[in-house]
């Protein structure tokens, strides 16, 4: 089974795939049994995910049903979807900064990055004339949920990098680097075997 569950919503669960399967006829069951199945050729469009708004998840449910109530056990299935490199991945630059006071300008050498990359970016000061103590670089995820008129973003800063201490000076190139290996970006779900 999978589905999509939005937290904010929890009484509606959104199913993609269902399957079932009847193991053994009605009976009595008076020792420990074990049952053989097999789900074959199952599409699973989509990744397991856990994020702050959504969770998407594959899982097995085997019920016992019994005269006064059921016997339910669910066990999660953790999907992950092999990709390919894009084909073009440019390269980023963008220019932030205060009108006659402040003119930075970033450069990344591409616009993504596998897993196992190194980040590497490039800051130039083109203008300053204000007092800057400190410079950090934010990486945020960014997750958005429903459609149309009901899309929510949420917004979450996974790491913080203190780059730059001190005031720059005008014509000043920064360069930095990150593996992103450390960020951790590939868990997106609850994992007790990592």
């Amino acid at each position: 089974m999978y589905f999509a569950e939005l937290y904010y919503d929890r009484g509606n669960h959104h199913e993609f795939v269902s399957l079932v399967k009847d193991l053994a006829r009605p009976g009595e069951i008076t020792q420990s049994q074990t049952f053989d199945f097999e789900f074959t050729h199952v599409e699973k469009p989509y990744e397991s995910y856990t994020g702050q708004n959504v969770k998407l998840r594959y899982f097995l449910r085997a019920t016992i049903s019994r005269r006064l109530n059921d016997i339910t056990k669910e066990m999660d299935i953790v999907v992950h979807t092999l990709s390919t490199y894009p084909e073009i991945n440019s390269s980023i630059k963008m220019e932030v900064g205060i009108e006659d006071c402040l003119h930075i300008e970033f450069e990344y050498n591409k616009s993504k990055y596998h897993l196992k990359d190194v980040i590497v970016g490039k800051i130039y000061f083109l203008l300053v004339r204000i007092k800057i103590k400190h410079m950090e670089i934010d990486i945020i995820k960014r997750e958005t949920t429903g459609t149309g008129p009901n899309v929510y973003h949420e917004n979450d800063t996974i790491a913080k990098y203190e780059i730059m201490d001190g005031a720059p000076v005008r014509g000043r190139k920064l360069f930095y680097s990150r593996l992103a290996k450390e960020l951790r970006l590939d868990l997106t779900f609850p994992c007790s075997f990592c």
